[in-house]
């Protein structure tokens, strides 16, 4: 619970940002952990609140209050166990985690929340720094071996837990490296991929196989997997990008938010792109309010854009949330990222009609503002305006998995096309095939990379009872 009277005397402190001038030259992360001084302090903010909301905010219930308490005696060392006990990758979540937790933390109702990330973050940095990261190898071997298609946070974590299980774990990957969207999705200077390359490493020395370049229903066959494996672990994302129907979509210029972000994760791996997606002196558009929207916009700088403008359907949300209302729940509320600091203008309630080109180029973007009554969409009259742009990415969210996958498997689908398995009862995340289960977006739809690594360690225990009769792996 960190200092009694903490939250009366310390105010929130957030990690430092290195200045924008010199974060937009490279694609280096540039968020500062906290110094030790400083995680003590906000550790001590954390009050003796009873029930700690932000346990049961965070999906994967990371035991918050003990680990503050630790921080603020400066114990480092167990910190990272407790840490550790529910969350298999602390060094992803405490950098691109939106932090449900906070927004559910019992300071948050009247005053500003526990800076849990920002001490996530100094814990496992300080766990790295010190070699407490380590494998946890099994000497007892179950002999059972199992497939998990896609190395996301689930798949990973899946995997991680089963092979501390004793089992026999080889994870299938359909592009060049490892991490799935993790590796190719999110930009480095929000996630340094040597986060992924040494969580490889102490999977690796667990037991874990890693196979990349292999892609189920084309060079790997799913009839295979299940014959040469006990079980298969569906743990591929939702992949499949909301497309923008307007005339003008086939313009050169337009493209599919995925499009621009995997080949510039690829060139700053030290890859050679051909046809690399250029910003560099172009006006961009992006459409699409979120994540993925706000890292075209954070890529696009880095490029050199002459201008860079986002436009969301939905109307601006409010400055702040009424908490009375929303708490301990995640609040509809005002949201700026470290990219549009950096520059970008932003617009609400903005629908495309149509995006202009000439010669087969895109040079205009034709858009109108619109207006939300009894929630149907109307266009306000006279609203129609132009607005230059060499580039438009399409970052309107994920609409489903890959659908060949799924068909490569024969699974049973639900209305949105994610593989259909529950999470209640006997059967947690088993498909319809007897020995196939799902995990992750393959399953719940597009979400976070928290509630990911949650389900692939609830998908793992019930793959090792559903192998072994009952399973010692935590929930």
């Amino acid at each position: 619970m960190g200092k009694v009277t903490g939250f009366m005397e310390f105010d929130r402190l957030a990690e430092e940002n290195l200045p924008v001038k010199d974060r937009v030259k490279n694609y280096k992360e540039f968020v500062l952990h906290l110094t030790d001084d400083q995680a003590k302090q906000q550790g001590a903010r954390c009050m003796d609140c009873g029930i700690p909301f932000c346990t049961t905010g965070c999906p994967i219930n990371n035991i918050i209050p003990d680990w503050n308490d630790l921080v603020y005696h400066q114990d480092w060392r167990n910190a990272i166990d407790v840490l550790h006990s529910t969350n298999n990758f602390p060094d992803f979540t405490g950098r691109i985690c939106p932090a449900p937790c906070e927004a559910a933390c019992t300071l948050n109702i009247n005053n500003d929340a526990v800076g849990i990330k920002s001490i996530e973050h100094a814990i496992i940095d300080k766990a790295w720094e010190n070699g407490w990261v380590t494998p946890q190898i099994n000497p007892n071997k179950t002999g059972k071996k199992i497939a998990v298609v896609g190395s996301g946070p689930a798949g990973l974590a899946a995997a991680q837990q089963l092979a501390r299980a004793g089992h026999s774990v080889t994870v299938f990957e359909k592009n060049d490296r490892i991490g799935g969207l993790l590796r190719y999705g999110i930009p480095d200077f929000k996630l340094d991929k040597a986060n992924i390359d040494r969580r490889m490493a102490q999977m690796e020395a667990e037991g874990v196989t890693f196979k990349v370049n292999q892609n189920v229903g084309e060079n790997v066959s799913a009839a295979d997997l299940e014959r040469d494996f006990d079980a298969v672990i569906l743990a591929g994302g939702a992949e499949l990008p909301r497309d923008l129907p307007v005339p003008g979509r086939e313009l050169d210029g337009v493209h599919f938010a995925m499009d621009f972000l995997t080949p510039n994760n690829k060139m700053v791996a030290g890859d050679t792109v051909p046809n690399q997606i250029k910003a560099t002196g172009k006006h961009v558009v992006v459409i699409g309010g979120g994540d993925t929207g706000s890292d075209c916009v954070g890529t696009s700088n880095r490029h050199g854009a002459a201008s860079v403008t986002q436009f969301e359907l939905m109307p601006q949300p409010p400055e702040k949330e009424n908490k009375s209302l929303v708490w301990p729940n995640w609040p509809l509320k005002m949201r700026t990222s470290s990219s549009h600091e950096e520059g970008a203008d932003r617009d609400w309630s903005i629908t495309t009609k149509a995006l202009i080109g000439e010669n087969g180029k895109l040079t205009a973007l034709k858009g109108a503002r619109v207006e939300w009554k009894d929630g149907k969409m109307v266009e306000v009259p006279g609203s129609e305006f132009t607005i230059k742009a060499d580039l438009v990415f399409l970052a309107m969210g994920f609409v489903s998995p890959v659908q060949k996958v799924l068909d490569a498997f024969g699974v049973e689908k639900d209305n949105r096309g994610n593989a259909k398995a529950t999470t209640d009862g006997e059967g947690c995340y088993k498909t319809s095939k007897a020995k196939v289960f799902a995990a992750g977006d393959i399953r719940r739809g597009q979400s976070l990379v928290v509630w990911a690594i949650r389900e692939g360690r609830q998908c793992a225990r019930e793959v090792d009872a559903f192998l072994m009769g009952s399973s010692t792996l935590p929930r």
